[in-house]
């Protein structure tokens, strides 16, 4: 075998069934995995694989999207360049291009496959032995190497998927995911409970945003995992998914990224399935799973995910550090979780560990969310902490702003920012992206702005509204409200995002233009 327990094997590939393999063939012999979608940058790439120093780079000649095939041979080749640590690169032939050879020995995915084999081997683990590495965004500095272990990974993922999921065996489940992001491998925790795990890759909206819907039905899947905005794309379409697909045995659909806008719950029930349960969860990657999810015994009320999940002592703390319910404020987790990150790779002394989550509240977990414990026990989340919009000492979440923005079908996308300037001045604009063909007309903007006060208050109503092209994204699907704000704010641009985790980099160009013509000073 050409590594051992303890190296790491980093992957650049697309959602496949070779990805979904090495995986596991990765973690049955004690090495620690680690990958990256295809659609990541170079620079975004190496950022994240040189902290771990890999000894096997997996990697995909190419991926399709949207109907169309990326060549990505002259990318790996790169890394390999630059990341010396690697002895062996395997090449999946995902678009039947040419393999090109390399500095370090190079194979091919079928003819490992072909290689005779002394048998299944498993290596036994400790509990706190690393099973793979996760990354932050990467927005505003080096990502942050997250690290998990077996012991927790494997408790956290048997407990939600058996118990908050309730995943039966024979199942199917599906979450659209890439490889960069953390509900890929949560999608495979599916088979601790014998389901089986469905995969796909490409565009979620190709040839159209029904097409998923038809998988599923096609498909027979059980569980439908996918993110807030795509529920709200095919809400704002008007797709009515149960005029055209039986799905009769979907009996779940999942969904996280961002808040789910109280509109969507009523389209998923109206549109899409009557009988079925709405298992909005958020976690993030820090741990691989949910904080907040889902409950088969409770009622599902619109806008609210259903509780806490088991084992996670979660609180609502006010400014003043005090637990408070039906009342917005920072979430906290006052005990320890099984599967918190073990450590960050190459955080001496857990620096960076101990400033990422106990810096505010010392031995207390601060995520960084605004959240609320409901009336029904249930649980709202109003976006980042740290893009919360502080408006003369009253704060709001963007998720409000967005659930008003959201019942406009002219709209496309938004994004809200407040900025905090000179004097005491506050200066609130949000910045909308209109659907094809569409004008962000002044009749419009005063429509969003009336309900904006009738629904929540004026504070909620933007200084400014500013017609945009896009949106920007990282790549595993953030809005970047912090790293605009930081723009705005005249922050080094170098630290003020990181344009190779990004979905759209050149989206900001229209930021650091309007930064500098308007000159905000604070």
């Amino acid at each position: 075998m050409w590594y051992k327990k303890g190296d790491r094997i980093a992957a650049f590939v697309p959602n496949s069934l070779e990805s979904s393999i090495a995986l596991m063939s990765t973690l049955s012999t004690g090495a620690i995995w680690s990958s990256c979608s295809p659609d990541f940058g170079v620079e975004s790439v190496i950022d994240r694989f040189l902290q771990i120093q890999p000894k096997i780079l997996i990697a995909t000649n190419g991926y399709e999207y949207n109907g169309k095939k990326y060549p990505k041979t002259n990318e790996v080749v790169e890394i390999i360049e630059k990341i010396t640590s690697i002895e062996v690169v395997i090449w999946i032939d995902f678009i039947q291009a040419a393999i090109p050879e390399t500095s370090v020995r190079n194979l091919i995915w079928d003819d490992c496959l072909k290689e005779e084999s002394n048998g299944l081997f498993f290596e036994q683990m400790d509990f706190n032995d690393p099973i793979w590495i996760l990354y932050s965004s990467g927005t505003t500095g080096l990502p942050k190497a997250i690290t998990h272990s077996h012991g927790g990974m494997l408790l956290e993922h048997l407990k939600y998927l058996s118990l908050q999921n309730d995943v039966k065996v024979g199942e199917r489940f599906f979450w659209y995911s890439t490889t960069g992001w953390m509900m890929w491998n949560f999608v495979h925790a599916s088979l601790l409970v014998g389901a089986t795990a469905v995969i796909y890759d490409g565009s979620p909206a190709y040839p159209n945003l029904e097409f998923l819907w038809k998988l599923a039905d096609e498909h027979r899947i059980n569980h439908f995992g996918t993110s807030a905005p795509f529920l709200v794309a095919c809400m704002k379409a008007n797709l009515d998914i149960k005029a055209k697909y039986n799905l009769q045995n979907l009996r779940s659909i999942g969904s996280t990224g961002s808040p789910l806008p109280p509109e969507a719950f009523d389209y998923v029930y109206n549109n899409i399935k009557e009988n079925l349960w709405l298992c909005s969860m958020s976690g993030g990657t820090d741990v691989c799973t949910a904080f907040v999810g889902s409950c088969i015994e409770r009622a599902v009320y619109r806008s609210e995910i259903q509780c806490r999940a088991l084992g996670v002592s979660l609180e609502v703390w006010n400014e003043s550090g005090e637990s408070v319910l039906q009342e917005m404020g920072e979430m906290v987790l006052t005990k320890p979780m099984p599967c918190m990150p073990i450590y960050f790779w190459n955080d001496i002394d857990f620096q960076r560990y101990n400033a990422s989550y106990f810096e505010l509240y010392p031995n207390v977990w601060r995520h960084g969310d605004w959240i609320e414990v409901s009336e029904h026990d249930g649980l709202i989340i109003y976006g980042r902490s740290d893009a919360t919009l502080n408006r003369h000492g009253v704060r709001i979440g963007t998720a409000e702003i967005y659930n008003v923005v959201n019942q406009f079908k002219e709209i496309k996308d938004s994004l809200v920012v407040n900025l905090e300037l000179k004097g005491g001045a506050h200066y609130m604009p949000i910045f909308i992206e209109m659907n094809d063909g569409l004008v962000l007309e002044e009749s419009l903007i005063q429509e969003v702005k009336n309900q904006l006060k009738s629904q929540y208050s004026p504070r909620h109503v933007p200084d400014e509204f500013i017609a945009i092209e896009q949106i920007p994204y990282t790549i595993s699907g953030k809005k970047m409200e912090g790293p605009v704000k930081k723009i705005l704010l005249n922050m080094n641009l170098e630290k003020a995002y990181n344009k190779d985790a990004m979905r759209n980099p050149e989206s900001m160009d229209f930021f650091i233009k309007m930064r500098d013509e308007k000159g905000f000073e604070i």
